[in-house]
């Protein structure tokens, strides 16, 4: 007789619902791997599949940015902002979020420390003070982090002969802040040097308040300082006031940064026989903010040198108000000034206004657009080969052989290959490629249950986060923010999302719910040539419309998005340039109207032409994505 069949196993309740959690959870999922149900990140990908119900595959660049979080610490967090800051410490490595880490205690070290090699984030406050000859290094000090805090303040302070070195500071890093307030003051002889300091980095912050305030015979350079650098800032206030017979070199200060602002307020004030030079000053820049106020206002003998300033950059305001205001005996050179490859703006506002007879103030071979000089010196002022070549008439009169002779501009060019023309999208041609590699710091999203108990706006991040505003962190908040804030442009419509929940549902609203998200699939051939394989337009190389998200810098992932009609879309193989070795596959993006874009746009320097004349593309860079309808 033969034995029965075997019972079916008995599914309880919870073995039930832990098997539909799973399918759920990996549905259409594609090459994404399967995750915990019980996650924010299973929560999500349950909530993609409602939303957009075409069983596409989950791309594994989305499902790597989602939060790591457990579903039970979404729906338990605290609502109240002080609640939420008590849970940050959890928060911050649990969720994979950018934190910044408290300040240390203040380091005290032996007359004569260092070398500093390999330090990071340590406080050195009051180091120093009172000491005599000796001599400190900081050398790959803080490189390649995601948040530097630095603190200096009154280092050195009363100081004797004391030099200081920083070389390859905060080098490679994100949101890098330094703080160098009372740095040096009342120090008698010494030098400092700042070499390579602040190298391509993002969103570089230096505050150098009172910095050799009252010092004696100080000598300070700043060579290569914050070069190839993001969107920073730096402050000079109250630098080198009341000092004496200091001497400050600025040498390759912020070449080829980008929209990096420098502020000189009271720098040098009744200071004695201070001498400053500004060499290669922004040079390469694109749009660089450089404020003068009060420089050098009641000082005595000093002479200040700008030779070759701001060269080449592009577009940029310098000020210059009450510049050497009150000053005797002083002297300032202009030599080579304003040659922006692209039109900029200076303001010479009471410039050398109440000044002794014996200073002198002198223009060679300076060229500037859009230049005004408003209650100016009368007196010890020499123009010399000035070239005014704009288009409105300067208050100061200018002679009118100088005015005429022009100027001729180089012109300011893009990373080649950042724009490019759609005939280029093509199998077997050769093209550079730019750097598309992701420069913002690793972070994950919040789940949409506690992002939407932050409010967006500084104020709030910063008390949930213990992010200042003042520091490089809370200004790219705020900046953040108000980008978030600003209107469309004309044909754009735009939300930034603050979970990856917004981003698919802004997706979905604009262009429905059978839909695809694309992105470069690595970094690899970036900024050097490469030669394309096939070439395929989505949608049959049709005209569309399309959701492009880009990176914003923020605690926690925030996403610019946008929809931007009549665009092509197209995916690439991208080969070796030498050989036909696959060794990337791209997406690119092509604008057919251009017509609202400013003039001034790097793609028509790069490309030529004018808005509305041509198309441009661009690649999707790391990090960043773009939806369409599906094909």
């Amino acid at each position: 007789m033969a034995s029965p069949p075997p019972p079916h196993p008995v599914l309880t309740t919870t073995t039930l619902l832990l098997l539909l959690l799973h399918n759920a959870a990996g549905a259409g999922s594609g090459s994404s791997p399967a995750v915990n149900p019980f996650t924010a990140k299973a929560a999500f990908i349950r909530y993609w599949n409602r939303k957009v119900p075409n069983n596409r595959p989950h791309p594994s660049f989305f499902v790597s940015k989602l939060s790591p979080l457990p579903a039970a610490a979404s729906s338990s967090f605290p609502s109240t902002l002080p609640d939420i800051r008590a849970r940050l410490p959890t928060l911050c490595s649990k969720a994979a979020l950018l934190c910044p880490s408290g300040e240390t205690a203040s380091l005290v070290g032996p007359k004569g420390g260092g070398p500093f090699k390999g330090y990071s984030n340590a406080n050195f406050s009051n180091y120093g003070t009172g000491d005599g000859a000796g001599a400190d290094s900081f050398r790959n000090y803080s490189p390649d982090l995601n948040i530097a805090a630095d603190s200096f303040r009154r280092y050195g302070r009363d100081s004797s002969g004391r030099a200081d070195r920083f070389e390859t500071y905060e080098a490679d890093g994100n949101v890098v802040t330094a703080n160098f307030t009372s740095y040096a003051g009342g120090a008698t002889g010494g030098s400092g040097t700042f070499a390579a300091y602040a190298a391509e980095t993002n969103g570089p912050d230096s505050t150098f308040t009172n910095y050799d305030a009252e010092a004696n015979g100080r000598a300070r350079g700043f060579a290569s300082y914050s070069q190839e650098s993001n969107h920073g800032e730096s402050g000079f206030s109250g630098y080198g006031k009341n000092s004496n017979g200091v001497r400050e070199t600025f040498a390759s200060y912020g070449n080829e940064s980008n929209v990096l602002a420098s502020s000189f307020a009271n720098y040098g004030e009744s200071a004695n026989g201070a001498t400053d030079t500004f060499t290669g000053y922004g040079v390469e820049g694109n749009v660089p903010e450089n404020t003068f106020r009060s420089y050098g206002a009641g000082g005595n003998a000093g002479v200040d040198t700008f030779k070759k300033y701001r060269d080449d950059a592009n577009v940029g305001d310098d000020s210059f108000a009450s510049y050497a205001k009150g000053a005797n005996g002083g002297g300032a050179e202009f030599q080579s000034y304003g040659n922006s490859a692209n039109p900029s703006s200076t303001t010479f506002k009471g410039y050398g206004e109440g000044t002794k007879p014996n200073h002198h103030i002198g223009f060679k071979e300076y060229t500037g657009e859009n230049n005004t000089f408003k209650g100016y010196a009368k007196t010890g002022v020499d123009f010399k080969e000035y070239h005014n070549t704009s288009s409105t008439t300067a208050t100061l009169t200018v002679s009118s052989e100088a005015a005429a002779s022009g100027h001729q501009h180089l012109k300011w060019s893009p990373e080649p290959g950042k724009f490019f023309r759609e005939r280029e999208l093509v199998a077997g041609n050769r093209m550079p490629m730019p750097d598309i590699r992701d420069k913002m710091p690793p972070r994950a999203f919040l789940p949409r249950d506690i992002a939407t108990k932050i409010p967006f706006e500084p104020n709030a991040v910063s008390e949930v986060f213990g992010v200042p505003l003042d520091t490089a962190m809370g200004k790219a908040v705020a900046s953040t923010v108000a980008e978030c804030q600003r209107a469309p442009s004309p044909g754009e419509t735009k939300r930034c999302a603050t979970s990856a929940e917004d981003i698919v549902d802004f997706a979905v609203e604009m262009l429905g719910n059978d839909i695809v998200v694309r992105s470069t699939a690595s970094i690899a051939g970036s900024g050097r040539d490469i030669k394309l394989g096939s070439v395929t337009g989505v949608d049959g190389g049709k005209v569309t419309q399309s959701v492009s998200c880009h990176q914003s810098l923020f605690p926690y992932l925030v996403y610019y998005c946008h929809s931007v009609p009549k665009v092509r879309v197209y995916e690439a193989d991208i080969m070796a340039a030498d050989s036909d070795e696959k060794i990337n596959h791209g997406v690119a993006i092509c604008h057919l109207d251009t017509s609202d874009w400013s003039p001034s746009h790097g793609a028509f320097i790069a490309l030529g032409g004018q808005p509305g004349e041509v198309e441009v593309c661009h690649w999707i860079f790391e990090g960043d994505m773009t939806w369409t309808a599906a094909d």
